[in-house]
C-alpha cells in the first residue's frame, strides 16, 4: 500500500463529509420562508446530526454551496439578506417573477400605508402622531395594516406625554424590500428634488380597501377615495 493512501483516504473522507454537510444546509435554507443566520442554520444541523461542527468546517461548506449556485445552471442563488442566507431568484429573472407576483397578489401596500411606512422607517423610533403630523392625516388605518404584515413593529414606549407607542420597521421589512441593512435605503437627499417634496405623489402599489373607520382626522382612505 503506499504511503500517501491514508491521506487520500482521510482527504476523500473529508470531501465526502463535506458534500454531506452541503446537503444538509441546501435543505435548511431551502425549507425556511424567512432568512436563516449562521447561528439558526449551525444550531439546526448540530442538532440534527448530534455533532459539534467545527466552525472552519462549516464556514467551507456554506461558501463552496454559495458558489455552487453563482452558477449560470441556477436560475437562484443564495443570498445574504436580512441578516441571514435565503434562496433568491436572480437578477436576470426578476422581470418574469415579477409577473408572476403581479398576477398573485390580491393585496399590496396602499399609496397612504406606504407614505407612512417610509416615515417610520426614515424616523424611528417613531410615534403614531409624529406620522400623522408629517403626512397631516390619520394613521390608524396604516399601522394596524403594517403591524400585520410585520413590516412595522412596535418598539416599546416614548417618555413623552402619555407615553405613546414608538414604532420601528418589523421582522419583514428588509426581506420585503430587499435589503441587507437599514443602512440600505436611500439616503434622504436623493429625494432632495422639487417633484418629490410633496408627500401623496402616485405609486405603482395599490391595496384593496378595507371598510374605513371614522376618525377626528381625515382618515387615511378618504384621501385616496
Amino acid at each position: 500500500m503506499s504511503f500517501m493512501q491514508p491521506f487520500l483516504n482521510k482527504f476523500i473522507n473529508f470531501a465526502l463529509e463535506m458534500d454531506k454537510l452541503q446537503q444538509h444546509i441546501e435543505a435548511v435554507i431551502f425549507s425556511s420562508e424567512h432568512p436563516l443566520s449562521y447561528k439558526e442554520i449551525k444550531d439546526c444541523l448540530e442538532k440534527s446530526m448530534e455533532t459539534k461542527l467545527k466552525k472552519k468546517d462549516f464556514e467551507h461548506a456554506l461558501q463552496q454551496l454559495e458558489k455552487k449556485y453563482e452558477g449560470e445552471d441556477f436560475a437562484f442563488e443564495i443570498v445574504c439578506i436580512g441578516g441571514g442566507y435565503q434562496f433568491l431568484t436572480k437578477g436576470a429573472y426578476h422581470n418574469t417573477i415579477g409577473t408572476l407576483l403581479r398576477q398573485k397578489a390580491n393585496r399590496r401596500l396602499s399609496r397612504a400605508a406606504l407614505e407612512t411606512l417610509s416615515i417610520i422607517a426614515y424616523k424611528q423610533p417613531c410615534t403614531k402622531s409624529e406620522a400623522e403630523a408629517i403626512r397631516g392625516v390619520s394613521c390608524d388605518y396604516s399601522i394596524q395594516k403594517l403591524l400585520e404584515k410585520e413590516l412595522v413593529a412596535i418598539q416599546g414606549r416614548s417618555e413623552g406625554p402619555g407615553r405613546p407607542l414608538l414604532y420601528g420597521t418589523g421582522e419583514k421589512f428588509m426581506n420585503y424590500f430587499g435589503l441587507k441593512s437599514i443602512g440600505d435605503l436611500p439616503k434622504l437627499k436623493d429625494f432632495d428634488t422639487e417633484e418629490n417634496n410633496t408627500i401623496g405623489d402616485a405609486v405603482p402599489i395599490m391595496e384593496a380597501k378595507d371598510k374605513e373607520q371614522t376618525t377626528e382626522l381625515k382618515s387615511d382612505e378618504e384621501k385616496e377615495s
